[in-house]
């Protein structure tokens, strides 16, 4: 319900940011299109490329810029997915085949290095250094959280302090970049431009502990991918962590073992560890805890429909199943 209302209420802001990213998406190289084309229409929240739109009419922007800048971003969001999937070597993503399995792993590489250049063309177009700081620097966290999450591949001691530093790195900061740009945009001024981008940091951190929870606990029609990948690719993440903490000695045991080995046969096992220890739920507080930290930072936003739809999105954020 909050997502289609969400829709209707960016309806004509969401259609001129779908124009530009199928202007921007266009190339005189067919494969560049096939693959952009798949990727950017295979579904998915849109929510990244929303938060600059939400951001930018919460403080009353008139312009037209923030299409563009929502279009970087969702450019930015697809060419991670592009180089993740490779990485991660998955088959499925958003409930339909990867690009990677679909197209090759070369080609996925280097459609999303296409989108990260298209992104910084669409940036130069804006014509503000602050807004190709905020994207630059977003773009240097993000690769840096993705080789940090490489480096804790099948590290069973990695703990959670460590591993929020990663998802922020990951995950968080362009929701941050995304909620920093409206406000940016919009003039808002350096104390509101901050609190939108606690607010992303804080958002993005909140989806990310419930993706943690979907892995071992979603249904696969809704979620859009298999269940235990994360085990598969030998990923700590909370829900794991929390079990390790408070588990028994062999619990501990076969979660280490799963997690080393990368051993998906024991995914019904793992599972039933972290629904016995309170994990999933443990990691479900955490993440509205997150989301309450969010709301927080708009709190003091002038009243507005917009206002009212980033809180709304922040408590989605933790109670969604998909």
């Amino acid at each position: 319900m909050f997502l289609e209302n969400l829709r209707q209420l960016l309806a004509a802001d969401m259609a001129a940011v779908d124009q530009v990213i199928r202007a921007r998406l266009h190339s005189e190289v067919l494969l560049i299109n096939q693959v952009g084309e798949y990727i950017v229409n295979s579904g998915g929240k849109r929510l990244r490329p929303a938060l600059v739109v939400l951001s930018a009419d919460a403080f009353a922007y008139r312009g037209k810029r923030h299409h563009d800048l929502a279009a970087v971003v969702e450019f930015i969001h697809t060419a991670t997915l592009l180089h993740d999937d490779v990485v991660d070597e998955s088959a499925l993503r958003r409930g339909r085949a990867s690009a990677s399995a679909l197209f090759g792993n070369s080609a996925s590489v280097l459609v999303g290095d296409f989108l990260y250049s298209r992104a910084f063309q669409l940036m130069v177009g804006v014509g503000s250094m602050r807004v190709l700081e905020i994207v630059s620097e977003a773009t240097n966290v993000i690769a840096a959280g993705e080789v940090l999450q490489l480096m804790n591949t099948g590290n069973p001691d990695l703990d959670e302090t460590s591993y929020l530093e990663v998802i922020r790195r990951k995950t968080a900061k362009l929701f941050e970049a995304a909620a920093r740009l409206g406000a940016v945009l919009a003039g808002a001024g350096a104390e509101r431009e901050e609190a939108l981008a606690r607010y992303g940091t804080h958002l993005g951190t909140s989806f990310q502990l419930v993706d943690d929870v979907l892995d071992y606990s979603g249904d696969l029609a809704a979620i859009g991918k298999n269940l235990g990948d994360d085990l598969a690719e030998g990923k700590m993440t909370l829900p794991l962590i929390r079990a390790l903490n408070v588990g028994s000695e062999a619990d501990v045991a076969l979660i280490r073992h799963a997690i080393t080995g990368h051993v998906l046969t024991e995914f019904t096992p793992v599972v039933d560890v972290l629904a016995r220890t309170g994990a999933l739920d443990y990691a479900r507080r955490r993440a509205e805890h997150e989301s309450d930290t969010a709301t927080a930072c708009v709190a003091e936003l002038p009243d507005s429909t917009y206002r009212q739809s980033l809180i709304e999105l922040a408590a989605f954020a933790a109670r969604r199943s998909y």
